[in-house]
C-alpha cells in the first residue's frame, strides 16, 4: 500500500504549472462573469443611446478618474513586489502601499455612492430616485451591480495582499521557492484593475 503513495507532482516546475493553470481557469471564469454585464451595457448603449448618455453625464467622472489612477499605481506596485519575489527578495512595504491605495479606492467609492444616493440617482432599496425613463433606471441598476461586484472582488484581493504582506514580514513565505503564490495573487489583482479600466469608460464616459 505504501508503495502506491506518490507525490502528486514529479518536480516543483510541474507544481507551478498546475497552479498557474488553475489560476488561469479561475480568472477566465471571473472574466466571463463581468463580460455578461458588459454585454448588457452594450445592448443598452445601442438601443437607448440618449438615455444612457444622459445617465452617464450625471456620474462623478473625476472620482472615477482618481480611482483609476489609484488602481493603476497599485497594480504597478504589486508587479514590482511579484518581480522581487521571483528574485528571492521580500517587499512587504511595497505590498502594504498597494493595499493602502486599494483602501483609498474603496473609500472614494463609498463617498461617491453617498453622493449619488443624496442626488437620487443610486437605485438602492428605500432610496428616493427619479428616472426619466426605464432605460435610464436600468443603466443605473447595472452600474450599481457592476461596481458593487467589482468592490467585492477588490476587497478579496486586498485580503490576499494583506495575507502575503504579513507572511513576507514574518519570513514565513520562502522565496523564490513559493513565489508562485505571489504571482497568482498578482494576476488576480491585475484582473480586478483591468475590469475597472473597462468599467470606467462604460459608465462614466458614455457620450
Amino acid at each position: 500500500m505504501a508503495d502506491r503513495v506518490r507525490e502528486p507532482y514529479a518536480a516543483p516546475g510541474q507544481q507551478r504549472e498546475a497552479a498557474m493553470m488553475g489560476m488561469y481557469i479561475f480568472l477566465a471564469s471571473e472574466t466571463m462573469l463581468f463580460s455578461g454585464l458588459f454585454l448588457v451595457a452594450l445592448h443598452l448603449r445601442l438601443e437607448h443611446a440618449p438615455e444612457v448618455v444622459a445617465a452617464s453625464r450625471q456620474m462623478h467622472y473625476f472620482i472615477g478618474a482618481a480611482n483609476t489612477a489609484l488602481l493603476l499605481t497599485s497594480s504597478l506596485l504589486v508587479a514590482l513586489a511579484v518581480e522581487a519575489a521571483r528574485e528571492g527578495r521580500a517587499r512587504p512595504a511595497v505590498l502594504a502601499t498597494a493595499i493602502l491605495l486599494g483602501l483609498g479606492f474603496l473609500a472614494l467609492k463609498a463617498v461617491e455612492y453617498r453622493m449619488e444616493y443624496a442626488e437620487g440617482i443610486l437605485p438602492l432599496p428605500g432610496a428616493v430616485t427619479e428616472f426619466s425613463s426605464p432605460a435610464r433606471h436600468a443603466f443605473m441598476n447595472l452600474y450599481l451591480i457592476a461596481t458593487a461586484l467589482h468592490a467585492v472582488h477588490l476587497s478579496i484581493g486586498l485580503g490576499l495582499l494583506a495575507t502575503l504582506a504579513v507572511r513576507l514580514l514574518r519570513g514565513t513565505l520562502p522565496l523564490p521557492e513559493r513565489s508562485i503564490v505571489m504571482v497568482n495573487a498578482g494576476l488576480y489583482w491585475h484582473l480586478v484593475d483591468v475590469i475597472w479600466i473597462f468599467l470606467y469608460p462604460v459608465f462614466y464616459l458614455a457620450r
